[in-house]
């Protein structure tokens, strides 16, 4: 079953492919059925219409199916949503709903002939709902097979053995159209998906004909699909390639138990088949031939490749071995070169630092000399400022960060007033508060609490609601405990018990004189004074009960829950908690650029702190430097002359040694990361060898699936086969509502059935 369902998607998959790069000339519908026309020329000529059209506001209906468990039709639901694109003030639309609700706003509307409906807008969208008893496009049934043998729903439930569940989907909606030539009935193109959770303590070695099964380990998740009316639509012959119009889903069943299914059906899929640039039937073919030879040269030329890899595979090993003895040779030479490089190293740098400062200490000591006394005066009065200048900016960033503080007060963050020292930690944890999860959990936990609140504040209302439904049940009780009191009573006075009295009936012993006598008698005494004011009693008396109040209590709290689940489950508080969200979303934003602002202003707090440290210190190095400025200029002459030799031969030492330990260095950690790599390499080399046997394989599937079935399935007949997909197209486009739609909107519609669970 799995390959029929790859069959037709290997078709149209094929002819896109071929259509892609050739054209062929058929002929297809226009508006009126009358005009025939190439493809090509449809596509081109829907492409001005699309360009030219202008926009217009859009209805999006979804319905709702409730269905029992065996399909049958229980009621269906509309919910459509006007969207106002161009902001209109009126929108004009066209409805066969009743009871249509405004599910979002107070807007009204006003009704005109044959269903059509004018919303007072005012520019915004419209979000309604109503009910409808229509024949559906496609219609659904479920049935259930045990050990070969159908049974009904009720019948299956608590059932064990060998169960079939078939899914049926008949398409009614399609239109007469010419196809070559010739009227025939185009069906509307709907994608059916079904899906049903199955618990596995139930459901054993489940099966699907068309579809996907998912294991959980507690849970299977069945998915499947059809296309009804698709086979005929694309005249193709069952026997050669089959497009399936049922699901079947198969299992050993222990104790039949199922959770509801839910089915959806869309024909959107199918209204944008993309056939532009097709030419001619001849130019199809060709390709096609083309696309077959090259099918077959990439499945040699894949099963060359994975031929060759296997090769590589096994001469890896080799590889391996000589790598590893280079890594130990050079590990040797790496070892010696180091313990050169160390010396030479300290002693060029040694030398080198020497003479630099011979050096610079002979050509700046003068300078020195002379400058120090300007120098120490000018830094002297640099220092002065640094207290002034460090506490601006510290005033300036105080500023910030209290300006930052009061914003996100306003904001609704309850944060400690930021400061330079915790504004970081505060932030960041001000961004962990503010994901998504915590505030859709927040969000979540305050509308329940505000949404229980509301309910608590009617407990009265809805306790005397309660009191009054459970008051008339126990008046009902007491009633019939009280009339059967009466009625021994009277048939006491007549010289019967109730059991002497029935079988007397049943003998004939008692006329229909009698038996009229003795009620009437029964239903005076009831009407009395004295038995109305007993049965009030005892109803007062029962109600005053701690059973009847435990019941009411009870019922109460079922009312209360019941509501707040409802009130919890609306658009409205939805809505609110997916505005939070969203705000959060911003907030997090706004944060993040505020740490970013605040990081940079605080490196540049700290870099002028450093700054006037800095000055600071070096204004007491000034003074003491000009101190030892004149006794360093006498020896640096001297200094100089002696190091300058000294640090020509380190030097020379220093740049061979340095050359040596890098290369050596180098050349082993290129061997280390090699033989690090070589698992990796190995790794690589056989999933690629595999892959290319896949890519072998798949190449071959291609082959015969793909371009075989194509030429099998289309017979010949190639043309007729794109015409048909074309016609589908546009009779998909042409269906765009369930409910009705005005002439001046745009539309798409969803189909979304649910079938009753089978439960014990």
């Amino acid at each position: 079953m799995k390959e029929l369902m790859r069959k037709p998607i290997a078709v149209i998959l094929a002819v896109l492919i071929a259509a892609g790069s050739t054209g062929i000339g058929v002929y297809a519908l226009n508006e009126n059925n009358s005009r025939q026309q190439s493809v090509s020329g449809i596509a081109e000529n829907n492409k001005e219409e699309k360009d030219e059209k202008k926009p217009l506001n859009t209805k999006d209906e979804t319905v709702y199916i409730l269905s029992g468990a065996d399909g049958s039709v229980k009621r269906i639901i509309v919910s459509d949503w006007l969207k106002n694109t161009l902001g209109s003030t009126m929108l004009n639309d066209s409805s066969q709903l009743s009871g249509i609700v405004n599910v979002k706003g107070n807007e009204k509307f006003s009704s005109g002939a044959n269903g059509s409906k004018v919303w007072d807008s005012q520019g915004e969208d419209i979000y309604y709902a109503g009910e409808i008893k229509k024949e559906l496009p496609v219609s659904m049934t479920v049935k259930y097979t045990l050990d070969g043998k159908e049974l009904s729903p009720d019948e299956i439930k608590g059932k064990s053995g060998k169960v079939t569940i078939r899914f049926d989907y008949v398409n009614n909606t399609y239109e007469t159209v010419k196809i070559n030539g010739a009227d025939e009935k185009i069906y509307v193109p709907f994608a059916v998906i079904t899906g049903v959770m199955l618990d596995n303590d139930i459901f054993r070695n489940v099966e699907i004909s068309n579809g996907r099964i998912i294991n959980d380990g507690d849970r299977t998740v069945v998915m499947g699909f059809a296309l009804p009316g698709m086979q005929s639509n694309l005249n193709i012959d069952g026997e050669k390639l089959e497009i399936p119009d049922h699901l079947e889903i198969t299992a050993d069943v222990n104790n039949f138990e199922m959770s509801e299914t839910f089915t959806a059906a869309t024909n959107e899929i199918f209204n944008d088949i993309d056939l532009d640039g097709i030419g001619s039937l001849d130019e199809l073919d060709e390709s096609l031939g083309k696309l077959t030879d090259a099918a077959d040269r990439l499945s040699e030329g894949s099963y060359k490749l994975y031929d060759g890899l296997n090769t590589l595979l096994e001469k890896s090993s080799q590889l391996i071995e000589g790598i590893d003895k280079l890594v130990d040779g050079s590990e040797a030479l790496k070892n010696g070169t180091q313990d050169l490089t160390e010396g030479s190293s300290d002693l060029s740098e040694g030398a080198g630092q020497l003479y630099e400062g011979s050096k610079q200490l002979s050509e700046g000591s003068k300078q020195v000399s002379d400058g120090s006394k300007e120098l120490s005066t000018g830094l002297d009065t640099l220092s002065q400022n640094s207290a002034a200048l460090s506490a601006g900016s510290k005033q300036v960033f105080d500023t910030l960060l209290s300006a930052a503080t009061a914003q996100l007060r306003e904001a609704g963050l309850d944060i400690p007033a930021l400061t330079t020292e915790n504004y970081r930690q505060v932030l960041d944890q001000a961004l962990s508060s503010l994901d998504e999860a915590s505030v859709n959990a927040l969000a979540k936990e305050t509308a329940e609490k505000k949404v229980t609140e509301a309910v608590k504040a009617k407990e009265t209302e809805i306790t005397a609601m309660v009191t009054d439904a459970v008051k008339t049940e126990v008046l009902q009780k007491v009633e019939e405990s009280v009339r059967e009191n009466v009625e021994n009573k009277v048939l006491a006075s007549q010289g019967f018990t109730k059991e002497q009295y029935i079988s007397a009936i049943k003998a004939g012993m008692v006329s229909k004189q009698q038996q009229a006598q003795i009620s009437s008698a029964v239903d005076a005494q009831m009407k009395t004074e004295t038995v109305k004011a007993t049965v009030a009693q005892n109803v007062e008396a029962q109600m005053k009960s701690a059973e009847i109040k435990a019941l009411v209590n009870q019922k109460v709290d079922e009312q209360e829950k019941l509501l707040i689940a409802q009130n919890l489950n609306s658009d409205e508080v939805k809505a609110q908690i997916s505005e939070a969200v969203i705000k959060a979303k911003y907030a997090r934003e706004s944060i993040k650029s505020l740490i970013s602002q605040l990081d940079s202003y605080n490196d540049f707090y700290t870099g002028l702190k450093q700054y006037t440290e800095g000055v600071d210190q070096a204004a007491q190095g000034a003074s003491k430097l000009k101190e030892g400025a004149s006794s360093l200029n006498n020896g640096a002459n001297s200094l100089e002359n002696g190091i300058n030799d000294l640090k020509d031969g380190t030097d020379i030492l220093k740049d061979g040694a340095i050359r040596l330990d890098n290369g050596a260095g180098q050349l082993y950690e290129g061997l280390i990361s090699l033989k690090n790599s070589a698992p990796s390499l190995i790794e690589g080399i056989t999933q690629l060898r595999d892959g290319a046997k896949e890519l072998s394989d798949g190449m071959a599937e291609f082959r015969e699936q793909g371009i075989g079935r194509l030429a099998e399935a289309a017979d010949g007949n190639l043309g007729e086969f794109i015409e048909r997909l074309q016609a589908t197209s546009q009779v998909s486009e042409r269906y765009n509502s369930f409910s009705g739609i005005s002439e001046n909107m745009n539309g798409s519609v969803k189909f979304i059935y649910r079938t009753d669970g089978i439960r014990k």
